[in-house]
């Protein structure tokens, strides 16, 4: 299943994937006027609009973060972010007035979308379902989605090639209201040794709200319902451990303030947020990959990393998710 390559730019050649934005071209995009222009990054010309508009809000004591500052950290942060996004359906979760107003989700590849973006038809859509999808196979296709408000990035879990098989298993600890900090940790650390106990080479992730999200690897094989099933089996017997913590309800109302172990996104276009996406809340926090130890850590916040800070987190720790893409595996049996 083709997704249509990107268009031969005019100008320059495109930059590898491996290589950030440039001080040039960081440095043009400082200098356009607020009502924006045209900025030639990775070897596109994108048309910005609206550069100096307030898309978050400020933590106490900050200043609030601009659509020019999420241009930025998107032109820096989409080399890291492409492996995770690279052939996969894109879906946008858009605040196009900032995170402050709500959002919604627009999964279409707008008409206006410039030609040399790649994108995906999907041949198994029905009438009124999305046919055509954005796929940031390049750099300047991730910038492009955030000058169009996504603020929210999440890519499909399976490829555009095999779309029903998925490459990665997702196991998401989603809070309830009166979940704390150390229960989603405890949760974390219970699934932590369930996985090494089995084998299974996974990596956590903050959410950048209040949850955590465990990313597990898988060989292309198995089609959703096997890895749900997977999931679900996996999680029920962590759940078992801790069913003070733990509520199994769908309906949040119902969960008397539990957490819910969710296996239920392991499905063909369901999604969780992707690594180094923004979140639409103040200070734009970012759902960022973290070390099994770092659960250990007294500092640890679901929050803790915003787009000012984990540019510098990466040049130090590198990208802890980086050795997950070379190790699909085999789920192995829970019997």
């Amino acid at each position: 299943m083709a997704v249509r390559p990107a268009a031969r730019p005019r100008r320059r050649t495109l930059k590898a994937a491996a290589d950030p934005a440039g001080d040039d071209e960081l440095r043009e995009l400082d200098e356009l006027r607020a009502s924006g222009g045209t900025w030639h990054v990775f070897g596109r010309e994108l048309k910005v609009t609206n550069l100096d508009k307030v898309l978050f809000p400020g933590r106490p004591g900050e200043e609030p973060v601009t659509k020019r500052e999420l241009l930025r950290y998107a032109a820096r942060i989409a080399p890291t972010a492409l492996p995770y996004l690279r052939r996969r359906a894109f879906n946008m979760h858009r605040y196009p007035n900032g995170a402050e107003e709500k959002g919604f989700w627009h999964k279409e590849l707008p008409n206006h979308a410039p030609d040399w973006l790649p994108r995906w038809n999907n041949p198994d859509a029905d009438p009124g379902e999305t046919q055509t999808y954005l796929v940031v196979d390049e750099p300047a296709a991730l910038v492009w989605a955030a000058n169009f408000g996504a603020l929210d990035w999440h890519a499909w879990t399976s490829t555009v090639d095999h779309p029903d098989r998925p490459t990665w298993a997702l196991v998401d600890l989603d809070p309830g209201d009166d979940t704390s900090w150390e229960d989603m940790l405890a949760l974390a650390r219970l699934h932590r040794t369930a996985l090494e106990h089995v084998g299974v080479r996974s990596r956590p992730k903050v959410t950048g709200r209040r949850g955590i999200q465990i990313w597990v690897p898988i060989a292309p094989g198995p089609d959703f319902a096997a890895t749900r099933a997977w999931v679900e089996k996996l999680s029920r017997t962590v759940g078992a451990v801790v069913p003070e913590l733990v509520s199994w309800k769908w309906e949040v109302k119902e969960r008397k303030g539990k957490a819910r172990l969710d296996y239920t996104q392991n499905a063909v276009n369901k999604t969780l947020v992707a690594p180094y996406s923004p979140r639409p809340a103040p200070g734009a926090p970012v759902s960022a990959p973290i070390d099994w130890t770092e659960l250990e850590d007294p500092g640890l916040r679901p929050d803790g990393f915003t787009i000012r800070s984990i540019v510098d987190r990466i040049a130090e720790r590198g990208d802890l998710f980086q050795e997950l893409l070379d190790h699909p595996q085999k789920l192995p049996s829970l019997d």
